[in-house]
């Protein structure tokens, strides 16, 4: 189960991009919290506190009690987390979701490779992970911190499938024949073009870079909150 930890908010009454920035000055972090029905509830948080409570976790699996002004805290996850594009450790925006203890909910887990397969050891062949991160559905409380697949026997040519995974307490939601990863032949060295561009990785779905300019769009999610 994912370690859990608690973040400290204050509800806020004034949205929009102003009353953003102005609290980004002062060290905190525009918030929303949703769930369950609720109307959405502006928030603040401690941007140096949320930095640090981020570090080493999955954010977008770890169960956190959320107290609002003092009152008892609630179980919630990380929806969304939008980071300044230039300033990447800057987070400019949070969604939190309120989970309940007795309603299963879909999280996106860590796949953790163990071990070094027989195929890279013994015949020089490489390791190529296709999945990431897992989709389960799960009671809360039984959140997995990550899944691990143990790849020490996997042979040049073969593959393990989301079908071969067993995770405990939990539904995956993945079709069961996509492969999670596969030892492929090595190549022979092949003289490549220079490209215009070098490609893009995509970011991780939790987190959004948003370009300063842009930061009025977040402004925008406040305003319906």
């Amino acid at each position: 189960m994912a370690h859990q930890v608690t973040l400290t908010a204050q509800s806020r009454q004034q949205t929009g991009k102003g009353a953003a920035r102005t609290l980004r000055r002062d060290g905190r972090v525009p918030a929303v919290i949703y769930g369950h029905g609720r109307e959405p509830q502006p928030l603040t948080v401690d941007a140096t506190a949320l930095q640090k409570m981020l570090v080493g976790i999955s954010a977008s699996s770890t169960l956190f009690d959320v107290a609002v002004d003092e009152r008892p805290p609630v179980k919630a996850l990380i929806r969304e987390i939008q980071r300044d594009v230039i300033q990447y450790n800057r987070i400019i925006h949070v969604d939190l979701y309120e989970v309940r203890a007795d309603e299963k909910i879909t999280v996106r887990v860590p796949v953790h490779l163990v071990g070094v397969p027989d195929g890279v050891r013994n015949f020089g062949g490489v390791l190529d992970q296709v999945i990431r991160e897992l989709e389960v559905r799960v009671f809360p409380a039984d959140i997995p911190e990550h899944v691990d697949l143990d790849v020490t026997s996997l042979t040049i040519g073969h593959s393990i499938f989301v079908r071969d995974l067993k995770v405990e307490k939990a539904e995956i939601m993945a079709a069961g024949d996509l492969p999670v990863c596969t030892v492929v032949a090595p190549r022979a060295e092949e003289v490549v073009a220079p490209v215009a561009e070098a490609a893009v990785v995509a970011e991780p779905e939790l987190i959004r870079k948003v370009k300063p300019e842009d930061e009025e769009e977040a402004d925008k999610t406040e305003k319906k909150a």
